[in-house]
Formats: C-alpha cells, sequence, structure tokens
C-alpha cells in the first residue's frame, strides 16, 4: 500500500534524513513531500542534496523550497544582493560553506539545478497545503502578492497557534487564513530548540519543524494516519558539532 509521507527541516542532517526513512519503513510506492530547509546547520549539507536528488530518480518526491536553500542558491551563484553573509552565517550558512570546500564544480552545478527546480508549495487533491512558512493573502498561496513570503512568514503559525479554541470556525473572528485548505503542513518554525518533541497541530495547521536543527529530532509523519517517526536528536548525531545552538 502507497503512503503520502511528510517530512520536516532536515538542516544538513544527513544521518537524521536516513534514519527516519528507515524507521518510517518507506518503500519505493510511498510520496514523500519535503517542507524545505535541507541545509545550514550540521555538515552534510552537500551530502543531503545527493542523497534527495538520487532518492527523487527511484521514487516520487516533491521538494518545497525552505528560506535556507534560496541562501544556500545565492551564495552558490555569487548572488550578493540579497544575501546578509554576516548573518546568514550566525544562522548555520557557515557549516554549509565550509562542507562546500571540498565539493566538485560540477556537482555544485547539480545542486544549483535542484535548488532552482524547488516548488513553493503544493496542493493535493484533498487541498491540502504543503509550505515551507506559510502565507499571508487571505485568498490563499496563489494569490500571496510577494511568493517569498511563502517561505519566510511566520505569521500564519503565530495566529494557528495564539487563536483562542474557544471561538467557533464558523464565526467571523475566525482566521479566514485557516479555513482555506483542509490541512497546512509547514516547517520553518521549530516547535522546539532545546528537546525532542511530536509535532503539534493546531488549528488546522501541522508544524512539522521538531528542531533538527538545534537539539531536537526530524520528523516524518503519514498525513493519512497520522502516524509519525522521528531520528535521534541531532546533537547527539552529530556530538562534535555545534549546529545552529
Amino acid at each position: 500500500m502507497s503512503r503520502t509521507l511528510v517530512i520536516g527541516d532536515i538542516h544538513g542532517g544527513l544521518k537524521a534524513i536516513e534514519q527516519v526513512l528507515e524507521r518510517a519503513k518507506n518503500t519505493l510506492k510511498d510520496t514523500l513531500i519535503f517542507l524545505g530547509d535541507y541545509v545550514d546547520g550540521w555538515s552534510q549539507s552537500p551530502e543531503v542534496l545527493d542523497f534527495l536528488i538520487d532518492l527523487s530518480e527511484k521514487q516520487n518526491c516533491i521538494f518545497i523550497k525552505g528560506n535556507h536553500d534560496e541562501l544556500l542558491l545565492d551564495w552558490l551563484q555569487d548572488n550578493h544582493e540579497h544575501l546578509n553573509e554576516e548573518m546568514w552565517f550566525k544562522h548555520g550558512g557557515k557549516a554549509t560553506v565550509d562542507a562546500y570546500l571540498n565539493v566538485s564544480s560540477l556537482t555544485k552545478q547539480k545542486h544549483i539545478q535542484f535548488l532552482k527546480s524547488l516548488q513553493n508549495y503544493y496542493l493535493d487533491e484533498q487541498n491540502r497545503l504543503f509550505v515551507h512558512a506559510g502565507f499571508t493573502n487571505m485568498n490563499g498561496v496563489k494569490l500571496e502578492f510577494f511568493p517569498k513570503l511563502l517561505y519566510w512568514d511566520r505569521t500564519l503559525w503565530e495566529v494557528a497557534s495564539c487563536l483562542d479554541e474557544a471561538i467557533d470556525v464558523n464565526s467571523e473572528w475566525y482566521p479566514k487564513r485557516l479555513k482555506i485548505y483542509s490541512e497546512i503542513y509547514i516547517g520553518h518554525s521549530p516547535i522546539s530548540k532545546t528537546e525532542k518533541v511530536a509535532p503539534l497541530f493546531k488549528n488546522s495547521v501541522w508544524n512539522l519543524d521538531t528542531g533538527a536543527a538545534f537539539k531536537g529530532a526530524l520528523t516524518i509523519m503519514d498525513i493519512d494516519s497520522k502516524e509519525f517517526w522521528q531520528s535521534d536528536v541531532l546533537s547527539e548525531l552529530y556530538s562534535n558539532e555545534i549546529g545552529r545552538n
């Protein structure tokens, strides 16, 4: 039986993505939806991209763009117009740059093409939305005026997680953004940076960023059964590194 599995932010943790796919008993019949931020944090960002490219040649994979993926693309293309290297380095970019010291020009070009191919969002046949960060347009992602907000803006999660649960979904005060899609799956906003936590559901939004860039684990979830599996915490998998801590 085929499944659709959604995966949170990886942040250079090759060991973690290998673990969760094994623990979820991934097969070539499964569809994998990756929510972005494949790089920046741990030391294996180039290897993660190689792994994902290879995986996509074997089974159906959907790759969403994360903000860190765009930052890496800017760096690989020597585009410094929108890249604040000092800030990027503080948030995992330094480990990525160091990891690329021994990567060939041919491989870099392959990674550039992969990063250019990433989707801003994905909508399935059941009106379930998959997006890295969120969206701001009250009529949905297709009308988002500034596409970068799809992988940078955090207000969707802030609204979903802070909304008074006493407000009825049919109330005029219930946020319109939370009623457009049957479910929304996001990463980007870590649920915890200090411990292993489960994915969190709030008002139609599933947050799959369980802090893999920090001291949390990577999460993979079956979107139909809601069963999920997690890696070991990445600060233990990469015990000689600091990640984004």
